[in-house]
């Protein structure tokens, strides 16, 4: 007598319990940016307003850290419940986010206004190449922050430190990192953020797929494997 298989067991099965996942998560990504996602549109892009784009942006990061959650929660779950997942992530971890996720925005805030005003200020041309530099350097370091803190419930002032260690012990995480900003760029730049908004989700996936080797190295070292 052949073994009865359940719904979901199948390859079509397991494709739409992917697909239902991720377009769960997707929509409360988009739900919990949402406040500031519109009132980021409705600013006019002018260097003044860059202390308002930096407070538009902070739902961001305990979104994107709940998405991360979710997303690899995904691969143990033993029911199709993806909202519980994200909601736990968010729960878990939204005040340790906004703990790296607020500081790093605001210096990059600083940086932006910086490089907008340059030659207003009079600063020499070439300091431009030097915020670019320190800029993108920030946001390596706040992806991999982004990545440990809604793992780990590592000090905020740990967490910083490990991300910036992982930059120079994990040259291939920081370049897949460095792909995937500039990919992310490029769609906002040559489309709109709402486009990119509306693949988050897929963009999450690449991320955390790209820190395996910086989490398995995070778990044997600093958790005892657990």
């Amino acid at each position: 007598m052949a073994e009865r298989r359940e719904f979901g067991d199948g390859p079509m099965g397991r494709a739409a319990n992917a697909i239902y996942w991720y377009l769960v998560v997707e929509l409360l990504l988009v739900l919990t940016s949402l406040p500031g996602l519109v009132a980021l549109a409705l600013l006019d892009r002018s260097p003044g307003n860059v202390p308002f784009v930096v407070l538009c942006l902070l739902p961001l990061g305990p979104a994107a850290s709940a998405g991360l959650f979710a997303l690899r929660a995904r691969a143990t779950a033993d029911a199709l419940a993806p909202a519980s997942s994200f909601w736990r992530g968010y729960r878990l971890n939204w005040a340790d986010v906004l703990r790296v996720w607020t500081p790093a925005l605001v210096v990059l805030g600083v940086l932006g206004f910086s490089l907008a005003n340059l030659g207003a200020s009079g600063v020499p041309t070439w300091y431009a190449p030097v915020l670019l530099v320190i800029g993108a350097g920030l946001l390596l370091w706040t992806v991999n922050v982004l990545v440990i803190v809604s793992f780990f419930g590592f000090r905020a002032r740990d967490s910083a430190r490990l991300a910036a260690h992982y930059l120079a012990a994990r040259p291939l995480v920081t370049l897949g990192n460095l792909s995937l900003l500039v990919l992310a760029g490029g769609v906002i730049v040559l489309t709109t953020e709402a486009l990119f908004g509306l693949v988050a989700v897929v963009w999450l996936a690449f991320v955390l797929r790209n820190a395996r080797p910086l989490l398995a190295d995070v778990e044997e070292r600093f958790t005892g494997g657990s």
